[in-house]
């Protein structure tokens, strides 16, 4: 017996949200989008029952822009466990381990089931070592005396919570996919983005710590904290303190580049069959794969530093060479010290004595990230692209199923496929590479907000697509014919 056979009975069962089985109205796809939204900040700002006052670290505070989700809340694994499903899966099916055909009905659905049991299994383990090792979400022994059932049942019960704010993730990701615009992943990073960056603009807080037009406030009515602007010091912080000048101009930087990247395209003229006189192009932008690849790279570097924190707690007699951690949960020394990106800028300014390391240091754990970004954005983007149907044996099966053709060529799959192969491998992995070093500069230079190089490379190119496919949606609703010239209905 096969795998597929034992699994069967268990993948075909799994809890799904049902497709539309015809067309959704535009309006009623925003109405699920922003229903959507509505309930993933709701969840963000519930408190799980049974959590301290005082608040254990948010080791994914630097991947939050990334992951979604929020510290404390129910919602405090995100889209982690979503994300690391997918690089399992992305990797088992690239290496052609899981003998599943996505053409096949049949194998579409076990593969469906399959993702979805290991996102449910990667939320328990990834909400258990958060709860049970008291680091991240300690629980309140008052409550636990209170209904008798001790610090051990409170754990039990924050777990429970956690557990299901995950589970509730995966289906609301589901709802925006199939009833909504665009995906939930990228809505919810979106939204968390946009908190970031709204706060690192409009925040204000007595204690010295505000946002841009704060601190600009403060400098033109002389109660700024950092010092004249016309003195090495207080031009420094106006530059380099975080919110100021040199944050502004990456945040609008990256936007401007990203815009502009997703506007360079190679477009490869189109022909219908049968009807003459329609044409149109078949775009391979250079950020083919476009930005999501990075979730996935930006991911993978958050477990590795995840699994090097919990030993750090739990293993008194850490190996030096493994890492050496702060007070502050961050690895000071060793191997996971030159795995942990640059997040932010006082992180290798070593020139200003914020940054942990020697010089040397810091430049070994540079390089090591800036590799690990181009290279795995690359790979990833490669990955994405063969797996969604992006490729080009695929995007020549859609282009023969529409009933187009590129002129001059014969109408053959195998024929437009070797179009598609001078362009799209080759896109591919230059745009990967590419948002991999944008992610890294942006991260090196800051951003308004402090939200991570990736984070707002996300955000930004998720936007512009939303943006597109709503034009998109819009065009559907006013020409019906083309929903069903693009097979939409």
């Amino acid at each position: 017996m096969s795998w597929k056979e034992a699994a069967e009975p268990v993948l075909s069962r799994m809890p799904v949200v049902e497709r539309p089985t015809g067309h959704v109205p535009f309006k009623r796809k925003l109405t699920w989008t922003a229903g959507i939204l509505i309930v993933y900040f709701f969840l963000t700002n519930i408190n799980p029952f049974g959590l301290a006052a005082t608040q254990g670290s948010d080791f994914f505070g630097q991947f939050r822009s990334v992951l979604a989700g929020e510290s404390g809340s129910l919602l405090q694994v995100g889209i982690g466990p979503i994300v690391t499903a997918s690089i399992v899966l992305q990797l088992l099916g690239g290496a052609n381990l899981l003998g599943l055909d996505t053409d096949d009905p049949r194998d579409q659905v076990l593969y469906q089931g399959l993702q979805k049991l290991l996102v449910i299994v990667v939320t328990a383990l990834t909400a258990a070592p958060m709860v049970f090792t008291g680091e991240f979400l300690p629980a309140d022994p008052a409550v636990g005396q209170a209904l008798g059932i001790g610090t051990a049942g409170v754990e039990a019960l924050i777990f429970v919570q956690i557990f299901i704010g995950g589970v509730l993730l995966l289906f609301m990701d589901e709802i925006v996919s199939k009833w909504g615009v665009g995906s939930g992943v990228g809505l919810f990073i979106i939204a968390a983005v946009s908190q970031q960056i709204v706060g690192g603009f409009f925040s204000f807080s007595a204690l010295g710590a505000s946002g841009f037009f704060a601190n600009w406030y403060s400098i033109a009515t002389g109660g700024t904290q950092l010092g004249s602007p016309f003195t090495s010091a207080g031009l420094e912080s106006l530059l380099f303190e975080p919110g100021n000048v040199l944050a502004l101009f990456t945040t609008v930087f990256i936007f401007g580049i990203v815009v502009y990247a997703e506007s360079v395209r190679v477009e490869i003229p189109l022909s219908h069959a049968r009807v003459k006189g329609a044409r149109g192009r078949f775009p391979v932008k250079l950020i083919y794969a476009s930005v999501l690849p990075m979730i996935l790279v930006r991911a993978l570097q958050a477990n590795i530093q995840f699994v090097g924190q919990l030993l750090s707690s739990q293993w008194a007699a850490m190996p030096a060479w493994l890492g050496q951690y702060s007070d502050q949960g961050q690895p000071t020394s060793g191997l996971f010290y030159y795995l942990n990106p640059i997040q932010q800028p006082e992180q290798w300014m070593w020139f200003r004595g914020e940054a942990t390391g020697e010089p040397w240091m810091i430049a070994v754990r540079l390089a090591i990230d800036l590799t690990f970004m181009i290279v795995g954005g690359a790979i990833f983007a490669i990955f994405w692209v063969e797996t969604t149907g992006m490729g080009p044996e695929a995007t020549a099966k859609q282009i023969q199923n529409s009933g187009m053709q590129i002129p001059g060529f014969r109408r053959n799959p195998q024929v437009v496929e070797k179009v598609m192969e001078r362009y799209i491998p080759q896109v591919t992995v230059i745009g990967g590479a590419l948002v991999g070093f944008l992610a890294v500069m942006a991260n090196l230079l800051g951003t308004i907000g402090q939200v991570s190089g990736t984070g707002l490379l996300l955000a930004v190119s998720i936007t512009y697509k939303l943006y597109e496919e709503i034009a998109e949606e819009q065009l559907m609703e006013m020409h019906p014919m083309m929903r069903q010239m693009f097979g939409n209905e």
